[in-house]
């Protein structure tokens, strides 16, 4: 199957899903380009899901990517949230918060039946995953409407296990990669290896296409990914200083100074381990912490940390993703930007 039969475009860039730092702006800009626009999801309550696809199918046309997460919520343990706040308390005292009037949060929910419902109103026709796949009766409404399914492999053992499962494409995810590893099957960092060479080792052990992410900058690195036998390059961290990309001021300037060349795994912002620019809390506590609860639990105490510091002009608090290749990071528009990395100028039109 080639790209356009898969994905129904023309050039083989997948801008990676970015929760955070993007909604429906950035997506339309690739998906305009002839790349494949990504709408991150697995935020977005269902009215807010349908204000976003509103907003994307009124300024395309072309196809488009919906993501969501398949995660198994985690059971609530209280004596572990009540150490991870008393682990936070003297950051909350610092900058003159209660940690006791911390607020619930919306947190990641895994996709389900209430957004099935919205996603058949628009027909996405590409629908990804991450932390595996949803269940067959949610799969099939997705087949329903023609969609695409893809799902990302951080392992051998998980692109296997998501062909088998129905899978039409398989993102194969390196440890460059920015943002939250898709891991499902162990979460053993050990078992995580950098893009190209998971890529080749995926591409032999399933017959579905595969999808190249992690580390992949410009449109060397989408030939390299191609020429090992990948369809297409998921790229996100290049896109993070784009026009349309939301991304904060602070994550901006260390996205453009030294502190990029630096960046962990670490699980202190939403208790799932996620590849951001070290700073201070990643320092200070980790950065894979054996006090953050669950992934999502973790993020609902950070978050008003992180949203009081950077009021003040500081990142020592927020998750500042980015994968181990910041080369390609331009403040152009995403349009622009896409057609560089598919290897054509990007002040052309398109044809």
């Amino acid at each position: 199957m080639n790209l356009k039969e898969l994905l129904g475009v023309e050039l083989p860039i997948i801008q990676a899903p970015m929760a955070g730092v993007q909604n429906h702006e950035l997506a339309v800009a690739v998906s305009n380009a002839d790349g494949l626009g990504s709408l991150p999801c697995a935020m977005l309550s269902p009215e807010a899901l349908h204000k976003e696809l509103s907003a994307l199918t009124a300024k395309t046309s072309n196809p488009f990517n919906v993501n969501f997460f398949c995660h198994v919520p985690p059971n609530p343990d209280a004596e572990r949230e009540k150490h991870w706040r008393q682990t936070l308390a003297p950051y909350f005292i610092e900058v003159g918060l209660d940690v006791n009037a911390i607020p619930e949060g919306a947190g990641r929910r895994p996709f389900s039946a209430e957004a099935a419902e919205v996603l058949e109103g628009f027909k996405p026709p590409v629908v990804s995953f991450h932390f595996g796949l949803p269940a067959p009766e949610l799969m099939a409404r997705i087949r329903g409407w023609g969609g695409t399914i893809i799902s990302t492999a951080t392992t051998v053992d998980e692109a296997r296990w998501l062909e088998v499962h129905g899978a039409d494409a398989i993102i194969a995810q390196g440890l460059e990669a920015g943002g939250h590893r898709g891991y499902f099957l162990s979460k053993d960092l050990n078992t995580q290896v950098g893009t190209f060479a998971l890529l080749p080792q995926i591409v032999n052990a399933v017959s579905v296409p595969v999808i190249a992410a992690g580390g992949i900058a410009d449109s060397q690195g989408v030939i390299a990914a191609r020429e090992l036998g990948a369809i297409a390059a998921q790229i996100g961290t290049a896109y993070l200083l784009c026009d349309e990309a939301t991304t904060s001021p602070v994550h901006r300037a260390a996205l453009q100074s030294d502190r990029a060349k630096l960046t962990a795994l670490t699980n202190v912002f939403s208790g799932g381990a996620a590849r951001g620019i070290v700073n201070r809390v990643m320092r200070e506590l980790g950065p894979i912490s054996p006090d953050a609860p669950d992934f999502p639990l973790a993020a609902t105490a950070i978050a008003p940390l992180r949203g009081k510091a950077e009021n003040m002009g500081s990142g020592d608090f927020s998750p500042l993703w980015a994968g181990q290749n910041v080369s390609g990071c331009k403040a152009i528009s995403a349009m622009a930007l896409t057609r560089e990395l598919a290897g054509l100028r990007s002040d052309f039109p398109r044809n």
